[in-house]
């Protein structure tokens, strides 16, 4: 599942191969965006923000949300592609400093948009500090999530609003470490802790491909919580339980908890 951590590694990759070269190719297949000519322009950078990714091309911002399907393939031109083109939404081929021009292609992209440079808060400027920056502000992001006592803890570190980043995994994660429940209202927690140790995790994760909070990389060994419904929890062997926590239907999640260890 895409968080991130996962999004800016994207953007590690994407930058390392394309910031500097010329658009030789460009094909939005997005309805609004079909006409989009992006050839001759330079790809300047791309990066990423919370789980937002900004390729920045010319005067435009090329602006991208995985959500839970979605990936940027880098690839040379010629190359098979991984996933079916009927997932593309966007193709990028570029100049290569060496060898066969480049082919970015974003498959299943949730959001897909092309802005104008100097208009990229429409698409980010609602995101809260994100802990993978430079300029990370931690207490701005400790203030928006307590700015309502009263909220489930879960909710809160869901909402991008607050801090730009953590994803299902990291809020069942970090509150199985905290021992906190995900309903628990935020005024009810040590909400700095939560905060300063989700940011140790997602930042443990920064360039690993395989995401861990128990330290293990190896396959089924890598969570404590998360997807682990039913099986015995690594600390004290209670079952796992599921749960549903949301401001309604429409953005309800699953959470995962430890009974005992959570309260």
């Amino acid at each position: 599942m895409p968080e991130g951590d996962t999004v800016h590694r994207a953007a590690d990759r994407l930058h390392a191969a394309l910031a500097g070269q010329t658009v030789l190719r460009s094909d939005v297949r997005v309805p609004r965006f079909a006409t989009a000519d992006l050839r001759g322009a330079v790809v300047d950078e791309v990066v990423a923000r919370g789980k937002h990714l900004l390729m920045r091309v010319g005067d435009v911002t090329v602006h991208s949300h995985l959500k839970m399907e979605g990936a940027w393939h880098l690839m040379r031109r010629g190359e098979r592609w991984r996933r079916p083109a009927f997932e593309a939404r966007m193709v990028l081929e570029t100049t290569a400093i060496s060898g066969d021009p480049w082919q970015a292609v974003g498959f299943a992209l949730g959001e897909l948009d092309l802005v104008a440079r100097d208009a990229e808060h429409e698409v980010v400027g609602h995101l809260g500090p994100d802990p993978l920056a430079d300029d990370f502000d931690r207490d701005e992001a400790l203030r928006r999530l307590m700015a309502d006592p009263a909220r489930p803890i879960g909710l809160a570190l869901l909402d991008q609003r607050c801090v730009a980043g953590f994803g299902n995994d990291y809020r069942n994660e970090l509150l199985f470490l905290r021992g906190v429940r995900p309903e628990t209202p935020a005024g009810e927690v040590d909400v700095a802790a939560a905060l300063d140790l989700g940011v140790r995790l997602i930042r443990a994760n920064r360039h690993r491909d395989e995401r861990t909070t128990t330290g293990d990389t190896r396959k089924g060994q890598r969570l404590y919580v998360a997807h682990r419904d039913g099986r015995p929890c690594r600390r004290c062997g209670t079952p796992i339980a599921r749960g549903l926590l949301g401001d309604d239907a429409l953005t309800e999640r699953i959470t995962w908890f430890c009974p005992n260890c959570q309260r």
